[in-house]
């Protein structure tokens, strides 16, 4: 009997893999309305009679709130576990998207994309990713690190398409009720499978030593929001924090802030058809998912530094480039372009998320990449809202394109000011260990 049921033990599935697959799935919701807005701003403008400066200042908001929730909401799922803020946080989007259903003047599309789906979809960001990551894993933290930061490519390439043919055709409404929908029926998966640490299901991370004690999530002796000051006025102090924040604030400027929000508008502008330009923001995301996964893997193995040297330094040049691509129908450079950048879109997440747990310790990590991920989405929100600007003074986005190119020629060389790290890899380490 013992040599039937022993053989099925080896192969179960360790609970750190379904976490992580239900955390994908959240990451993906989450992502899925914020990369709804590039596709609706002209079918708002439209309906409404809005302007960009309107529809690109309810992204800025939405950005910005975004991002700083993200500290604060690292601080709370330390305080009341991961598993309730999560459940809250899609219920929070869902009501959000619903609502805007029924909206109909400026204030109320700030308030809900702007602050209601900011929050909401801020404390299911890449900083949520990383806590899981580091609570539930020791070997792969890194693949698993690119994994979550390619949630939001798959959220794009999952909802983006139907999103903009929905908003062709029956209309925005339709898009914004399917995000609504996903979102909730997340809940119930949530309640049921995520654990907030291994210890509170009576298991290890994956790959941790089986005989060590089951980590435990820290139990906070302050406030959510005094936590999350108290780490940044530490971590202050540090000009590695200040050189990852500065660094991931021109990382949003030029990703969520530029591309996300202005690509199919700037296509648009060069007679690509809305449906088209649409896919090819799909398509960045396709490759994302690839470049992503394989930047967590080089995370396990590369120093960072160098890595984050690189990332920058290729999407500066490639946006420099853009400006001289864009064309009413695709060539084959934009189509380079598009593979080109989507394998470098979120690619530095897994190297910045091992920065910040290298020189400020695993218990701190999570909050301090939460202000680091703040930086990126302030960077984005300013960028959303400079580009509109641009676009509406000058009549096109080539003095956006310009300033985004030269400020991540900035960042690249900004790394190279990172002390070496003093974490090993996590494969180097484990090697070591054995």
């Amino acid at each position: 009997m013992s040599t039937d049921v022993e053989p099925l033990r080896r192969v179960r599935v360790h609970r750190a893999w379904w976490v992580a697959a239900v955390t994908m799935a959240a990451l993906v919701a989450a992502a899925g309305f914020r990369s709804s807005t590039g596709a609706l701003l002209e079918p708002l403008e439209d309906d409404f009679g809005w302007s960009r400066g309107t529809t690109s200042g309810a992204v800025s908001l939405n950005l910005i709130v975004y991002g700083l929730t993200a500290p604060f909401a690292a601080a709370l799922m330390e305080r009341f576990g991961v598993r309730r803020v999560v459940a809250a946080s899609l219920t929070l989007v869902a009501v959000g998207s619903g609502l805007t259903l029924v909206m109909q003047q400026a204030w109320q599309l700030w308030l809900l994309w702007g602050f209601a789906i900011g929050v909401g979809t801020g404390a299911l960001a890449l900083v949520f990713g990383a806590i899981v990551a580091n609570r539930w894993f020791v070997r792969h933290r890194g693949v698993v690190v690119g994994v979550f930061s390619a949630a939001s490519s798959t959220g794009q390439l999952v909802f983006l398409p139907a999103i903009a043919h929905l908003a062709d055709g029956p209309g925005w409404r339709w898009a914004a009720g399917l995000v609504a929908a996903f979102a909730l029926l997340l809940v119930p998966l949530v309640l049921l499978v995520l654990a907030d640490s291994p210890a509170a299901v009576g298991t290890t991370a994956y790959g941790a030593d089986p005989d060590a004690p089951p980590p435990t999530a820290p139990v906070p002796t302050r406030g959510a929001a005094r936590t999350a000051i108290d780490t940044l006025r530490e971590s202050a102090r540090s000009k590695v924090f200040w050189i990852l924040f500065g660094t991931f604030w021109i990382c949003g400027w030029s990703t969520n802030g530029l591309i996300g929000t202005h690509f199919i508008a700037a296509s648009h502008d060069h007679g690509l058809p809305q449906t088209t330009a649409a896919s090819l923001l799909a398509l960045i995301g396709i490759f994302d998912i690839v470049g992503t996964i394989a930047s967590g893997w080089l995370t396990d193995r590369v120093d960072s530094r160098y890595l984050l040297l690189v990332y920058y330094l290729l999407r500066g040049l490639s946006l420099l480039a853009v400006p001289y691509l864009l064309a009413g129908v695709v060539h084959p450079s934009l189509f380079v372009f598009i593979v080109f950048y989507g394998l470098d879109w979120v690619a530095t997440v897994p190297p910045t998320v091992a920065l910040c747990r290298a020189h400020f310790g695993v218990e701190r990590a999570g909050v301090v990449f939460g202000w680091v991920f703040a930086a990126h989405m302030v960077g984005a929100g300013v960028a959303a809202s400079y580009a509109g600007l641009v676009r509406q003074e000058t009549g096109d986005y080539f003095g956006a394109w310009m300033t985004a190119g030269v400020l991540c020629l900035a960042a690249a060389a900004a790394v190279l000011l990172i002390p070496p790290t003093r974490e090993p890899s996590t494969e180097a380490a484990l090697t070591a260990a054995t």
